[in-house]
């Protein structure tokens, strides 16, 4: 097994066979899950503090989940109600932090850059959770995982990203692991929602839906981040549905045996139909919920075991 990271801060740092490492360790946690005994003692002894700077429910109990399966001590801290609202910055935080001499620290903040800057100052191995438009690692690996369950592989696949690729942290982490990955990948959606400069991104961009997902084998929507919007960036919710919303008759353009995903939380009947949304044929989405749990549980494992390394060398130099 290769990995050579002290943090998982992106998906842009990792390399071609670490995310293998990544996906083949999560895959052995997915198979555990399905049995009795869902625990592992690979955290066993160390703390785990999940510092969620913005509002999440999914990804904040997937991380708590996958620490207490593997035996951490986990800490919820609620950053919302903290010393941040008091005036304390960053860098304080971070010193806090030292002091109470964590193992393993997973953050979401709604500014990118955020979470590295945090993984310069402590002394343990951080995990991003997403940091604003910049990236969202883990979602990228549990969404790569899904798809290699159900295609048998995770290389040459027509994969299409369709909607909001302009604020979504979700696309720019998966462009790059699908990328890396040797995949063909399509951007669908209108061009005010699309970023600067995603021309130089290697992908092909479309603004019909039709036309983008002909002969797709995954595709992939993604939820419009209306709370990241300053200002009209779509008509409306109904025109927007019409023209880019999943339903039965677009998704027909692509592959028979095609699968859809949706990061959640899901807008029904703006970014997608409810009833291709619960097609059990066609939608892995609850595949990709339960994915989540065990990506994280391998990331972790991962940096704990390189973290322990680097500890003891530290203490056989001492």
């Amino acid at each position: 097994m290769s990995f050579r990271q002290n943090h998982l801060l992106g998906i842009e740092t990792l390399a071609p066979d670490e995310i293998v490492t990544i996906l083949d360790l999560a895959d052995r946690y997915a198979e555990l899950e399905r049995g009795d005994n869902k625990h592992g003692d690979a955290l066993k002894g160390l703390t785990q503090i999940n510092m969620f700077f913005e509002a999440s429910t999914r990804t904040q109990a997937s991380f708590e989940l996958a620490g207490k399966r593997l035996g951490a001590d986990v800490m919820n801290m609620a950053m919302a109600a903290s010393s941040l609202k008091k005036g304390e910055t960053l860098i304080d935080t971070a010193l806090t932090l030292n002091a109470m001499h964590p193992d393993l620290l997973v953050v979401r903040h709604p500014h990118s850059g955020a979470v590295n800057l945090l993984a310069e100052k402590v002394n343990c191995a951080v995990l991003n959770a997403g940091d604003g438009k910049h990236e969202h690692p883990t979602q990228a690996l549990l969404d790569a995982l899904t798809i290699r369950r159900a295609k048998g592989r995770l290389h040459r696949l027509n994969i299409a990203i369709c909607g909001d690729i302009a604020h979504s942290r979700v696309a720019r982490s998966n462009i790059l692991l699908l990328g890396k990955m040797e995949n063909r990948i399509r951007l669908i959606g209108p061009p005010t929602l699309m970023p600067a400069g995603v021309s130089e991104w290697g992908v092909e961009m479309y603004d019909d839906m039709q036309a983008g997902l002909a002969g797709c084998d995954v595709v992939m929507m993604l939820r419009l981040q209306k709370e990241r919007m300053d200002g009209a960036f779509i008509p409306s919710e109904r025109e927007y549905y019409h023209r880019f919303g999943l339903d039965a008759e677009k998704l027909s353009a692509a592959k028979d045996d095609a699968i859809v995903m949706h990061p959640g939380p899901m807008n029904r009947g703006v970014e997608i139909d409810g009833t291709i949304a619960d097609d059990i044929n066609r939608s892995v989405i609850q595949e990709q919920v339960k994915m989540g749990v065990a990506v994280r549980m391998a990331a972790m494992d991962l940096l704990a075991q390189n973290l322990r390394a680097r500890r003891a060398e530290k203490g056989a130099q001492a």
